[in-house]
């Protein structure tokens, strides 16, 4: 092939009529065979496996390239010079649209060889000048040209004819444009910058932020041509006329803390893959998101509780069952439901006790044997209650934090059996670390505030007030669970601390979980394959209350 050729092209008129409009449309013959566009036999089922020759392919896209530069008026004969006609049509429409398009020219139509992306498809270079809202956009283009078996040829039309990097679902739009990511200061709330090198476990919401959050953030944007995402979102500037001011992002991390979390997650009683929060239990705001592993398990993950579950499961009794911290719950090594057989962990027995004895060495039996007999012994227990509960006075749902988030699952059981297992944090219950520390936050604010990382955004309340006497109870048997209970060896010498542990028994064995709270904050830790949650994710909490005082 003669790579590189240039050929001759048909007389076009480019200059443009007064006032910004398109040129007269007018292509001899001598290239298009009579009229823009491709022959009616091209067949893209049948493409041929060499490209067509320079010449060729210089000539089919120049055919293409000037009903696009004759405006609006000509794009459906832009598009009979692809293989595509009504997707190019409508996407050369979409550009013109979003740019404000008054008038395109092309020049230095060139052939360049085969392209590397496709041996079937001969590549063509061309340069582009576009008048769009705010300015004169200049850019290099290309596009690729096939042919079918028989040698007839056309456009091979995608996004990137429009431009270089543009991606399916994308579209490009002249006015503001964002701020270069790169140029995005991300900032704690005492303004101290937060960088993925200094803090790995913020990588990608870092990301997320610089990308999506520009809303919340100090700065002004610029003036260009903006790439869209299918949202509407912009993602990139193509081309800036006019440069925004520098933006900064204030999010509600505390940097010290985060940099305990990222510590704690590392922990050596937490090897394996772990995630940890911390929340100000007094507003809601995020001050701390750190995980070991593969993926963001503490905001993103998605698991049974354990027993930290007890927490929703004593506030469903004491709220809609009218029982309270010395309610007997005598603690047996197994309870049968409906057939079948639940244990404690590690055995444990009491006789005598009550509720609050029971959370403080955290009971299964106990607890399951509470809510199944809630409403007497020959009624139904209510399936839907610790799901009403965790929705109605927990707030557990669908948030919107400032980045992506997993939503947990707390449903209604489908029998007591799998009420039961839901009562210990078993069953159907998958929940984050992020969900649990909101949890224990509630009880140690007394009401539900839903989490944000971002300053401002809304905090959807929920639908019912916890009852200020079950925030109280709560409060207390976490207290003495951390002073005297199971969670005693992590939280036993820290003052006004309240804690519960979890573990979690899963296909591959057993997950750890420890949920506490001191006087600012609430924290919740997983460890996967973790032992008792005492002795793996009670480890990672530890170290973020030590890091609080």
């Amino acid at each position: 092939m003669n790579k590189g050729a240039k050929i001759a092209v048909a007389v076009v008129a480019t200059a443009m009529v007064a006032g910004g409009g398109y040129a007269a449309f007018n292509i001899g013959s001598a290239v298009l065979g009579g009229g823009p566009s491709a022959p009616p036999t091209f067949s893209a089922a049948q493409l041929s496996p060499t490209p067509p020759s320079a010449t060729v392919a210089q000539q089919q896209a120049t055919m293409f390239l000037q009903a696009w530069q004759a405006g609006p008026t000509h794009y459906a004969d832009a598009g009979k010079a692809s293989d595509s006609p009504l997707n190019t049509q409508a996407a050369l429409q979409k550009y013109h649209d979003g740019l404000g398009l008054t008038g395109i020219t092309f020049s230095n139509i060139t052939a360049a060889g085969a392209s590397s992306n496709d041996t079937a498809a001969e590549l063509v270079s061309y340069d582009v000048s576009a008048q769009v809202k705010g300015g004169t956009w200049t850019y290099k283009g290309s596009l690729t040209v096939v042919q079918s078996t028989n040698g007839k040829t056309a456009v091979k039309w995608a996004p990137t004819v429009l431009y270089p990097t543009l991606q399916d679902g994308q579209s490009l739009q002249a006015g503001p444009v964002p701020a270069d990511a790169t140029s995005v200061q991300v900032v704690d709330d005492k303004g101290k910058p937060l960088t993925a090198a200094q803090f790995p476990s913020l990588a990608d919401i870092l990301s997320q932020l610089r990308t999506k959050g520009a809303g919340q953030s100090s700065g002004t944007t610029g003036s260009g041509v903006a790439v869209l995402d299918a949202s509407g979102m912009a993602v990139s500037a193509a081309k800036v006329f006019t440069a925004g001011t520098p933006t900064t992002l204030k999010t509600t991390l505390d940097a010290t803390l985060q940099a305990a979390a990222e510590k704690a997650v590392h922990d050596p009683h937490a090897l394996n893959a772990s995630g940890v929060v911390a929340i100000d239990h007094h507003t809601g705001q995020i001050r701390a998101i750190a995980y070991n592993g593969d993926a963001d398990l503490a905001i993103n993950g998605y698991s049974p509780p354990g027993s930290t579950m007890k927490i929703i499961t004593a506030a469903t009794l004491m709220d809609q069952a009218g029982l309270g911290p010395r309610t007997s719950a005598n603690c047996t090594p197994t309870v049968q439901i409906f057939g079948q057989i639940f244990h404690n962990v590690d055995g444990e027995q009491a006789s005598g006790s009550d509720m609050q004895d029971a959370f403080a060495m955290s009971c299964n039996t106990a607890f399951i044997r509470l809510l199944d007999n809630a409403w007497g012994k020959n009624t139904q227990p209510h399936l839907d209650s610790l799901s009403q509960e965790a929705a109605n006075v927990f707030g557990i749902g669908s948030w919107h934090i400032g980045v992506a988030t997993q939503d947990p699952a707390i449903p209604a059981a489908a029998d007591r059996n799998h009420l039961a297992a839901d009562a210990i944090g078993q069953g159907d219950v998958l929940v984050s670390p992020l969900v649990m520390a909101s949890v224990g936050a509630t009880v140690a604010h007394g009401g539900f505030l839903q989490p944000i990382l971002v300053p401002g955004l809304p905090q959807q309340p929920a639908a019912q007030a916890i009852s200020p006497q079950t925030a109280s109870n709560l409060r207390q048997m976490m207290v003495d669970t951390a002073q005297s209970g199971t969670a005693a060896p992590r939280t036993g010498g820290m003052s006004g601390v309240g804690a519960k542990t979890g573990t979690a028994e899963v296909q591959d064995g057993t997950n750890g979980w420890f949920v506490a709270f001191d006087d600012n904050i609430s924290v919740a830790a997983e460890v996967v394959g973790g032992t008792k949650g005492v002795d793996s994710a009670g480890y990672v909490v530890a170290d973020l209350l030590n890091a609080d005082r």
